[in-house]
């Protein structure tokens, strides 16, 4: 089984971004939650180009996927979990909690250490929210990603069927989350229970420092409210609220180019997390 899951990863992970992205598209066509500040012709070239730019790179760079250093570390009982006999139902539920653990952790980093800051700042320097803002990363700090993806794989050593559905998953609620989608408040509040929800994840992606330093999670919620990084609505109200940083405002910067440059311009800024209780 584990060698017919490794074989076919790219082409699952494939359809699976293709499957969602299109059916986030039509929802954010039939029912948006905000409007449009930036048109689709400016910012999804660059947005859907570094998503092609950064699949390629990591599968030159990094030719050991995640789910196939967790085949290898079953095979050689490497890991935490390898070194305990837990039912297979079990081992995958507590890898999938577990793994998405460190993603939360690793997303406060990128918030709290100002030179990470600068790379993860390209993915908030989208002056709107929608599905592609959910992939767009800075190709080093992707490539930081999947160092630390692969560390905290090789240390805890989860099954691989655990690693393709966290992969998964996680591609999913990055894009369900980064919808510009309109959901009653009522099942926003039973969702937000169980998954990140778009109304949930976007309060993140107000200009507001305090705000920007809240609501860290991809795909659980449950971690905010656990760490103390939790915000239930943006102060400004969804529809009022402004999206993106303080850097980088002009439409020029929403350009593939530009947005490769911007670790290497202006200054830090005032988003790294120790700055959380700001009101600016």
């Amino acid at each position: 089984m584990t060698e017919t899951i490794l074989a076919n990863e790219p082409a699952i992970r494939l359809v699976f971004f293709l499957g969602i992205f299109a059916l986030m598209v039509l929802w954010e066509f039939v029912t948006p939650r905000r409007e449009r500040s930036v048109s689709r012709w400016i910012r999804w070239p660059s947005n859907l180009g570094i998503v092609a730019f950064n699949t390629l790179l990591l599968r030159i760079l990094v030719p050991v996927a995640a789910v196939g250093l967790a085949v290898l570390s079953e095979e050689r009982g490497w890991g935490l979990l390898n070194a305990f006999s837990l039912p297979s139902l079990l081992a995958i539920v507590l890898s999938v909690v577990l793994l998405d653990l460190a993603i939360y952790l690793q997303h406060v980093m990128f918030h709290a250490v100002p030179a990470l800051w600068r790379l993860h700042r390209m993915h908030h320097a989208d002056l709107d929210f929608d599905v592609t803002t959910g992939a767009r990363f800075h190709p080093v700090e992707i490539l930081l990603s999947m160092g630390i993806k692969l560390a905290v794989v090789a240390a805890l050593g989860p099954p691989a069927v655990a690693v393709l559905i966290f992969e998964v998953l996680l591609n999913a609620t990055s894009m369900f989350n980064h919808g510009n989608v309109r959901i009653a408040p009522k099942v926003d509040g039973v969702l937000r229970c169980f998954v990140v929800t778009p109304d949930m994840h976007r309060v993140h992606h107000s200009i507001l420092p305090r705000e920007t330093n809240s609501n860290f999670g991809f795909n659980l919620p449950w971690w905010d409210r656990l760490f103390g990084t939790y915000t239930a609505q943006p102060a400004d109200g969804h529809g009022g609220m402004t999206i993106g940083i303080e850097q980088f405002r002009a439409p020029r910067d929403l350009w593939l180019d530009r947005m490769l440059l911007q670790p290497f311009l202006g200054e830090v800024g005032d988003y790294p997390i120790n700055r959380r209780g700001d009101s600016r």
